[in-house]
């Protein structure tokens, strides 16, 4: 295990942000690091970080103390903003650069490399403060990545950017983890973090929930979750017990059938309220898997 999270806990003053949490993740995996609104994510990332010190516990990387390696190890992407605003964007990747190890020389070709690989050529003169938000999330990603850093941590990376720079920041983190970097994710995006992590953990209120492959999380949940497509009546499954609805769609309705319900009833039933289109079953979601195990409500 490269990085090694020992029972680390964090309290601020009378409220225990993270406790007792454990967790490891292998060199060269990108991990999914979920968990609702006020779960402790930022807390233990900053953590890891060594920018907050645990009221208990360690964070080990290759077995020894994280703290202990410069600023070239890792790359961090808070969730807030962190530019300076009346910065031209390539002199500030300059400028982050040198901070993270580089001499000013290196600093100017790979911020040429990243600037043109997130298509902001066009806008490399320009203030930070003239940039759109997007913009200024990918400049602050390059930014992170900028030192070639063996380990990414991520939060909430894809806030602000539109799909067609989603699917260019997905493409990145993919090339990165091919080459070796090690990632940890943070999103609310659970679609996004499916495609991208082989490997979840899942906290709630600071405590570790789930932890594991995120594929074989979803085959020990088996096929419970069915997808239904009728040119017909739509509400033919309410006579159904054991038949709960998850999701009414505009093109399908999706369930979720308890142990021991037949699923040839449920298409017995549905075909006669009108043509089936589709019949599908399905492991749950990263989305559903998250939902029950934290609460609607969280």
């Amino acid at each position: 295990m490269a990085l090694v999270v020992q029972n680390v806990t964090k309290r601020f003053r009378d409220v225990t942000a993270v406790h007792e949490l454990s967790f490891s993740v292998d060199r060269g995996a990108m991990l999914g690091f979920l968990g609702p609104n006020g779960a402790g994510k930022t807390t233990t990332m900053r953590v890891i970080l060594g920018i907050i010190t645990p009221d208990a516990g360690s964070v080990l990387w290759d077995g020894v103390p994280l703290t202990t390696y410069g600023p070239r190890l890792f790359g961090y992407l808070p969730e807030e903003r962190g530019l300076y605003p009346k910065m031209r964007l390539d002199e500030h990747l300059v400028f982050l650069g040198r901070l993270n190890g580089l001499s000013e020389a290196e600093a100017r070709v790979k911020a040429d490399h990243w600037i043109e690989r997130f298509q902001l050529g066009e806008y490399r003169k320009k203030r930070i403060e003239e940039l759109s938000k997007g913009n200024q999330q990918k400049v602050q990603t390059i930014g992170t990545l900028l030192h070639e850093p063996e380990l990414l941590i991520l939060d909430e990376p894809f806030s602000g950017l539109d799909p067609v720079n989603s699917e260019l920041l997905k493409n990145v983190l993919l090339e990165l983890n091919q080459q070796g970097t090690t990632v940890i994710l943070s999103s609310h995006r659970m679609d996004q973090v499916e495609e991208l992590c082989e490997e979840i953990v899942l906290i709630h209120r600071g405590h570790l929930v789930l932890e594991g492959n995120l594929r074989d999380i979803k085959r020990s949940m088996g096929r419970s979750v069915l997808r239904i497509a009728v040119e017909g009546r739509r509400d033919f499954w309410q006579d159904i017990p054991g038949l709960t609805l998850l999701a009414e769609r505009p093109d399908y309705l999706e369930f979720r059938l308890e142990p021991g319900l037949d699923p040839n009833q449920i298409l017995a039933q549905a075909a006669g309220a009108g043509q089936v289109i589709r019949f599908e079953l399905v492991e749950p979601s990263l989305h559903q898997i998250f939902v029950e195990r934290v609460g609607v409500g969280a």
